[in-house]
């Protein structure tokens, strides 16, 4: 696995990155301060590889990243904004286990693809 197998966004590339992908987009709105953001990380790196090709997993430090932060409204770390298409279709704030962020992602996926296969 690699090192970090996340994608780092900032407020220049969030549009590129994020809004202007073709897969959906789980965003994690972190902070160094943030004790629950950690095993988090943790989580989403260990995730990742399993949703390679279907779903691209970002990380955005809310703090060196104030503009994007503000603009969807993010008020708690970490907060997760799952993207499809440049729009959010879900939220998750707080630290959730490995098993809930692998259902959330698959149920941001599995729309995309039951479509895909029609």
């Amino acid at each position: 696995m690699p090192e970090n197998p996340l994608i780092t966004v900032t407020d220049e590339t969030f549009a590129d990155v994020v809004l202007g992908a073709q897969l959906p987009v789980l965003v994690d709105f972190w902070a160094k301060w943030c004790g629950p953001c950690r095993p988090l990380a943790v989580s989403l790196a260990e995730l990742a590889p399993e949703f390679e090709g279907r779903a691209l997993i970002a990380k955005l430090d809310s703090d060196e990243n104030p503009e994007t932060t503000r603009q969807y409204r993010v008020m708690s770390m970490p907060t997760l904004l799952f993207f499809r298409a440049g729009i959010v279709t879900a939220t998750l704030v707080g630290l959730r286990p490995k098993n809930v962020l692998r259902t959330a992602l698959n149920n941001a996926i599995e729309p995309v693809e039951a479509y895909a296969n029609r």
